[in-house]
């Protein structure tokens, strides 16, 4: 059946309610050349909230910290009504060792500056932005539940991090009474879906709700690029290239990926819709998915990725998707499912609660 935006979702486990879409904010600002410019941006904000959407994710340095600025100027007078979101990791002053990373001190002086930039006192949800591999899980932790009790953070979460890492921390956590991990940001799409094998399961299981980002594959899915794309070769990775070197750069542009988007054209030929709308419409009917991120530039992006809140899929169409995007799970997964595994274990008894 249809959603709606103010068809509101928990958020992991917590009460925290956030629409089934989330509103992202890095092209909030023209920084770094392809971004919407203020007043785009306004309309964009002001579009997304109207339609009853409270979900707004940016990060500490999205077009170099205009975002941020622009979030908070947008969302004064309504602030309370908003779940505001953003991300500390990604390195504040070049040359400064200390300014960024996961460790305390980047930690607290990013949610400080993230605090002036949105013209707030607390954050609803600050994510860790991707895993460092150099700071102990302690120090994030604890650091973070500081935060909590402090009342400059309400919620916290996770991005970009191994499973294993992310059970580890949660389970630290509720041993040691500190805030548990609430949310996981993960790429995930037609495209990508190898958080599929331990990233989803592990959230599923350790009570975080999963917030994909690029739900479109850097706008391949859109069906924008076509195989003459292909020889653009690996691109500018930096966020700062044109869209199409990043698609490339970032392994989304490929003859696979293109073949995938062909199906989703298909799809979206027989509903009469947009390649947009079912490749968001999959993504956030995924049973582990919250609110995957919407990353408008226009107010007509955003009004078309709207629309994939009224997409409703035949079976056969899902299987088509599901089977042009499939990955292989892998070692231990495949395994475990085989007729000769399962036979040695259960022996052909039946278990209520137990599944291939």
């Amino acid at each position: 059946m249809p959603l709606a935006l103010d068809h509101y979702r928990l958020l992991g486990r917590s009460g925290l309610r956030v629409s089934p879409l989330a509103l992202g904010t890095m092209t909030f600002g023209a920084d770094w050349g392809w971004g919407a410019d203020t007043d785009e941006a306004r309309r964009i904000f002001d579009a997304y909230v109207d339609r009853g959407g409270n979900f707004v994710d940016t990060a500490n340095q999205y077009t170099d910290g205009t975002a941020e600025h622009l979030l908070g100027e947008f969302a004064a007078g309504r602030r309370e009504q908003l779940v505001l979101a953003t991300k500390y990791t990604v390195t504040r002053r070049p040359g400064d060792p200390n300014s960024g990373g996961n460790h305390r001190k980047s930690m607290v002086g990013s949610v400080e500056a993230s605090l002036r930039r949105l013209r707030t006192d607390h954050l609803d949800l600050l994510y860790l932005h991707a895993w460092d591999g150099s700071t102990p899980v302690e120090e994030v932790l604890r650091a973070m539940d500081d935060l909590v009790r402090a009342g400059k953070v309400l919620y916290v979460g996770i991005s970009d991090t191994p499973a294993w890492q992310v059970a580890r921390m949660q389970a630290i956590a509720d041993l040691r009474g500190w805030s548990p991990l609430i949310a996981l940001q993960i790429e995930y799409s037609l495209v990508e879906r190898t958080g599929e094998r331990d990233l989803i399961p592990m959230a599923a299981e350790m009570g975080l709700g999963v917030v994909p980002w690029s739900p479109l594959a850097s706008g391949v899915l859109t069906g924008k690029y076509s195989r003459a794309d292909l020889e653009v070769g690996a691109g500018e990775a930096s966020a700062a290239g044109t869209r199409r070197n990043v698609a490339a750069a970032s392994g989304a542009l490929t003859e696979r990926s293109l073949g995938i988007a062909d199906v989703v054209a298909g799809v979206a030929g027989e509903l009469g819709v947009t390649s947009s709308q079912v490749a968001l419409a999959w993504a956030l009917r995924r049973p582990a998915v919250t609110a995957p991120i919407i990353g408008a530039r226009t107010l007509d992006q955003l009004t078309d990725n709207l629309g994939a809140l009224d997409v409703v899929f035949t079976d056969d169409q899902l299987t088509r998707l599901d089977q042009a995007s499939a990955v292989e799970l892998g070692f231990p997964h495949a395994f475990l499912t085989l007729p000769m595994t399962r036979a040695v274990m259960f022996d052909g008894i039946q278990i209520e609660g137990v599944t291939a």
